[in-house]
């Protein structure tokens, strides 16, 4: 990510001095009027979106929303209870309270790429004359509005959506809404216009924004319910193309570089990926050699796409694609066409998957009643998208046994709302209770 530009637009770009009543100009950073004053500058601010969503460690958007989905489900085991944060929600239920940095971190985070996105998307047609160029600016600043609002979707409530004193929340279902919204507005915008070589040649490199855009909407239509929506795009997307957050020395993959690098943060729980019985992956799955090892015992059990700091992380998998065509099909009572999208994942192998992911295992051939294809989809959905966050989300839309529970596979259904916001927000709503 060597181009990308760290902007803190809403961390305050002038130091005023109220004293004296004197505003100072930090001569070594633009001011906010500069940046999104020409389409160049509008690019910068998109380049920093990805960087923000990315980088940076325990920080980031990518590295929270990994233990985030992970350390509440049993996928992930805190290796060191010194990391007090994360062994929280390890812990789960009112151990996670709204001081926890994982919690604040991911909400923080989000609001940021999102509330950034939006200055982008609302100056993109005032000052990028080139049609292919705008459509750039805005594909991409919707991609990430869309990632920020359907990642608070997975793990609260209700979120703001807009910037504004005392901003009010929209519960999940608008989130997830708003976040489908700015993908269908892009998709239509890249498909009067397509994206220019002027934007493409000054973006950070590793996003395919023309599939992104329908894998995106796919995946938040059917975490919303609208099964259609979610075929419709899940059908547009290329599974033969790479669409990937880029990573070197410098701008680090979060999840190596903070936890599967070492033994001294958290880990899978084991080759099984925490997994109930019910869930519990064939002896034969390929896919656990990708994400586990077990040859160096010193080091830790997590591989899969957090192997290196320069490790490429997808924006998403070929298999959560087919699993959304398949778990669509099955909500929508389509068994036939549930099972057809389901066999393409089971007997997928590592050299027709373009990040070498395979199962490799035999076709289905289990009942063929709605609730038995529904658990092997969920089976799938664990294992093939491993570390990526959704287990959590999953969790509650199977309906699978919750917090207190007899067998509970989940120690929260929500997190609470940050102390941050809470304290300087009155419309923050009461936190959720598991």
């Amino acid at each position: 990510m060597k181009r990308i530009l760290t902007l803190l637009l809403l961390s305050g770009l002038l130091i005023t001095q109220n004293a004296c009543n004197k505003e100072y100009l930090n001569p070594s950073t633009a001011s906010q009027p500069q940046v999104i004053s020409s389409a160049d500058g509008l690019i910068t601010v998109c380049n920093s979106l990805q960087y923000r969503f990315t980088v940076g460690g325990s920080t980031s958007v990518i590295y929270n929303t990994v233990a985030g989905g992970g350390l509440t489900t049993g996928e992930l085991v805190v290796l060191n209870q010194g990391n007090g944060d994360e062994f929280a929600l390890n812990q789960g239920q009112a151990n996670v309270t709204n001081t926890n940095a994982v919690v604040r971190n991911l909400w923080t985070q989000c609001q940021l790429v999102r509330a950034n996105a939006d200055l982008v998307l609302a100056n993109a047609g005032l000052v990028a004359t080139d049609a292919g160029t705008k459509s750039g600016i805005v594909a991409y600043a919707s991609i990430f509005r869309a990632l920020s609002l359907g990642t608070l979707a997975q793990f609260f409530q209700a979120a703001p959506i807009t910037s504004q004193e005392n901003a009010p929340f929209v519960d999940r279902a608008q989130l997830l809404k708003e976040a489908i919204a700015s993908l269908e507005s892009a998709a239509t915008q890249v498909a009067s216009a397509p994206i220019s070589t002027n934007f493409t040649g000054k973006i950070v490199s590793g996003i395919d924004i023309t599939n992104t855009i329908q894998a995106l909407i796919a995946r938040y239509a059917l975490f919303a319910g609208d099964y259609d929506k979610a075929l419709t795009a899940a059908a547009k997307v290329d599974l033969t193309k790479k669409s990937v957050y880029n990573f070197d020395d410098n701008s680090r993959n979060p999840v190596f570089f903070y936890a599967f690098g070492n033994v001294n943060v958290f880990a899978p729980t084991n080759t099984n990926l925490g997994l109930s019985t019910a869930l519990a992956p064939a002896a034969a799955d390929k896919r656990i050699a990708f994400y586990t090892q077990t040859t160096n015992t010193k080091a830790n059990l997590g591989t899969g796409f957090y192997t290196a700091n320069a490790t490429p992380i997808p924006v998403y998998l070929p298999g959560e694609i087919l699993l959304i065509q398949a778990e669509a099909s099955a909500r929508k009572n389509d068994l036939t066409g549930a099972v057809t999208a389901l066999n393409k994942v089971l007997t997928k192998t590592a050299t027709t998957d373009v990040f070498g992911l395979g199962a490799a295992l035999p076709a289905y051939s289990g009942a063929q009643t709605t609730d038995a294809i529904l658990l092997e989809i969920l089976r799938n959905r664990t294992i093939e998208l491993a570390y990526t966050g959704f287990r959590l989300e999953d969790s509650r839309r199977f309906s699978r046994p919750g917090p207190g529970v007899t067998g509970s596979e989940r120690n929260r259904n929500y997190f609470p709302y940050p102390r941050t916001e809470r304290d300087n927000n009155t419309a923050t709503p009461k936190d959720p209770e598991s």
